[in-house]
């Protein structure tokens, strides 16, 4: 095996170690004290433009011709939309019920939308990467609606003084343009500036690059959270086992309704499969810092679920030859 294949192979405890080092080596340099305030402002625009470029690199490999809903997809975006709905209700009807901070990361774990990796995955299954990548497009644009419609409510002090119309537009600002804009960005280019597509073609491992620096980055940020929070072990328990039943359910539910419709592996990797570095950011910018946690959980679960599926798809074709 060579080195980029092991690190391919290994690469997401490798980013998620190196974000972790990162932060306490850091944070341990006296010298560098003055500038936490501006690596804070920092990471907060490098990691939604890291996430944006992401989305992007996957999106150019993507054409809209491709791009077919199908009416069965509803149930999966009804199940990520409804259930962050009912769970944001109940925190906003009950403000300080216990285990707050549990409901919120199980929150993020649903609505998250499909991992732009989940493609590629799918193809490996066997399965139908482009009823994968059609489906990341919906729940993109469906999160990007859902959040901004519901987080004001969860949060008031953090919009105190300000409309719902205004904190709506505030965070739909923040959110839109990282879900929705990678996709329009790559269409025109694609047919804008074909020579620029082309040479983000050539370089097929241009978007694992990226993703592996912002789950570093998301990890770092995710150290901090817990660093800085007062929350008891039991909550970051909770957190912990919040994001590994909703994987569970969403794995499941996911396959539950591609089967019915001839699209088991489909199904299963568009619902199961997220984009946890947004779901990292989500957190750490709307929500309860340490609900960041929930999104690195669940980076652990659902390649654990991946790994085990590609096992045993390997083993079943050595079995048939």
């Amino acid at each position: 095996m060579t080195i980029v294949g092991f690190v391919k192979n290994w690469m997401l405890p490798i980013a998620m170690l190196t974000g972790v080092v990162a932060y306490y080596v850091y944070v341990s340099i006296p010298a560098l004290d003055g500038t936490h305030a501006a690596v804070n402002r920092a990471i907060g625009y490098v990691q939604p433009a890291l996430l944006f470029c992401m989305l992007f690199v996957s999106f150019c490999r993507v054409s809209v011709r491709e791009l077919k809903p199908r009416s069965w997809m509803l149930k999966m975006l009804a199940i990520q939309a409804l259930s962050f709905v009912v769970m944001g209700l109940m925190v906003i009807a009950m403000p300080d019920v216990p285990g707050r901070v549990v409901i919120e990361s199980a929150m993020i774990c649903m609505i998250c939308p499909t991992a732009t990796a989940a493609a590629v995955v799918t193809t490996r299954l066997h399965g139908n990467a482009n009823v994968v990548v059609s489906y990341t497009c919906l729940i993109n644009l469906v999160v990007s609606l859902v959040v901004p419609a519901m987080v004001p409510f969860l949060h008031e002090s953090a919009h105190a003084g300000m409309g719902f119309e205004v904190s709506f537009l505030l965070i739909l600002a923040k959110v839109f343009p990282l879900l929705i804009m990678p996709l329009v960005a790559a269409w025109f280019v694609r047919h804008l500036f074909p020579k620029f597509h082309a040479a983000i073609l050539r370089r097929p491992n241009l978007a694992f690059y990226l993703w592996s620096v912002s789950l570093s980055l998301a990890i770092a940020v995710s150290v901090k959270a817990i660093v800085h929070s007062d929350e008891s072990m039991w909550n970051l328990v909770g957190i912990a086992g919040a994001s590994l039943l909703c994987c569970v359910l969403q794995f499941v539910l996911g396959r539950l309704i591609g089967r019915h419709h001839g699209e088991a592996v489909a199904g299963t990797q568009a619902l199961g499969q997220k984009n946890t570095v947004f779901a990292i950011w989500m957190g750490y910018t709307f929500l309860n810092p340490v609900t960041a946690l929930a999104g690195g959980f669940y980076s652990v679960w659902h390649n654990v679920v991946n790994s085990w599926q590609l096992y045993r798809t390997q083993k079943t074709q050595k079995t048939q030859k």
